[in-house]
């Protein structure tokens, strides 16, 4: 799982700040956001990946699916949560968030019902799609990583333990992590369910 207190290459910039909750009476850089962000998403993992949990905890439907990324940036964002309606370099059309969304949560629930794939390739369909939906603002690989974590946890498996600088220029696993979401939007996941199968 990714805790990461350095600023991400290639993820959402942040050339917009209106949405941060945090008090007001100071000048934060971007290292200090991270920070705070590193807490906010501690709070999640800590409620999530501490001990398996229940499907009532985290039962992967459509509202969950956004309650989970207002848990993990609530604290610093007011966007958190929320979906998006501005066009990213990386993701679907905003208009067509929601109802992306309602389909993942939707095929989730019937690979569940049918046993359609194991959990390492369950995992990864869900981490892939939910990074090409990119539903938010910002905070999307980590929400996307997140996901597949608690999916691992919740089915017998203990999570992946994502490097905290994975898309840091410098991480020799960068590219390759990259690539691997790049593959499966071609559907081939061979790549990213073995990203999926190193947990601790």
């Amino acid at each position: 799982m990714i805790n990461s207190t350095k600023p991400i290459n290639d993820a959402t910039p942040l050339d917009d700040i209106s949405g941060l909750k945090l008090p007001k009476n100071k000048v934060y850089s971007l290292k200090e956001i991270c920070i705070h962000e590193a807490n906010n998403i501690a709070l999640a993992t800590l409620k999530y990946l501490s001990a398996p949990p229940s499907k009532k905890l985290a039962p992967f439907t459509y509202e969950w699916l956004s309650k989970l990324h207002e848990e993990m940036f609530g604290n610093v964002w007011d966007w958190a949560g929320k979906f998006r309606h501005v066009e990213l370099s990386i993701g679907i059309k905003a208009y067509q968030v929601p109802t992306a969304l309602k389909e993942l949560a939707d095929d989730i629930a019937y690979w569940e019902k049918h046993k359609t794939f194991d959990i390492y390739e369950a995992s990864a369909r869900i981490h892939h799609r939910a990074v090409q939906i990119h539903p938010f603002l910002n905070g999307n690989g980590r929400w996307s990583r997140m996901l597949a974590n608690i999916y691992l946890r919740q089915h017998g498996s203990m999570p992946v333990k994502w490097q905290e600088d994975l898309l840091s220029k410098e991480n020799p696993k960068r590219d390759e992590y990259i690539k691997a979401l790049k593959v499966a939007d071609n559907g081939d996941y061979s790549s990213l369910i073995e990203m999926h199968k190193i947990t601790y």
